[in-house]
């Protein structure tokens, strides 16, 4: 591709019908003409769009969390000792999450699982979460948001038990627990 960028001297924009046109000239002449879209309709492909009010919908502590990258004081989550059978859901979107049956206390101050819900050993493609790299901790990180409504949920460290040793270090008010029907 970089052949290619130093071989386009001239960028020009120009007005089309129906949405920006962007021509790109060469010092022969015109290369080629590609459409660029500015329809409004298209929208995020997520779940919720850009127009879903989080701060009427969450809490000020779970907007700050999940909207803004926040992490909730160790020790204080209400799911940091919880060990009810269920599943936990993303209090955003309400998607399941992590089970259960995959958490453990790891003794950091924040509820831990060992893998997330729908993965299957190390594919994570069924599973309801993303993964992004992140610096914010002052080292470099993983940061675990949700696949439907991006909301940030914690950070996934190599540190964790049998079989995946990883330990998903998730802020309790990120999360929605319902418990398993009986």
């Amino acid at each position: 591709m970089s052949r290619y960028l130093l071989r386009i001297p001239y960028i020009f924009l120009t007005k089309g019908a129906t949405s920006t046109t962007k021509t790109v000239l060469t010092k022969r002449g015109s290369a080629f003409v590609r459409p660029i879209h500015t329809c409004s309709g298209l929208l995020s492909l997520t779940r919720y769009d850009e127009n879903t009010d989080w701060q009427k919908k969450l809490s000020p502590e779970q907007y700050v969390v999940t909207r803004e990258k926040g992490t909730e004081v160790p020790f204080s989550g209400v799911y940091l000792n919880h060990y009810e059978v269920g599943m936990y859901h993303c209090v955003c979107c309400d998607a399941p999450l992590f089970s259960s049956e995959s958490k453990y206390d790891s003794g950091t101050g924040w509820p831990s699982f060992k893998q997330a819900h729908g993965t299957w050993e190390r594919d994570e493609s069924h599973a309801s979460i993303v993964r992004r790299p992140d610096n914010s901790l002052g080292h470099a990180g993983t940061e675990i948001l949700c696949k439907h409504c991006d909301a940030h949920l914690g950070h996934v460290f190599e540190d964790g038990p049998d079989p995946t040793g990883e330990r998903f270090c998730i802020n309790s008010v990120a999360l929605n627990f319902k418990p398993k029907a009986k």
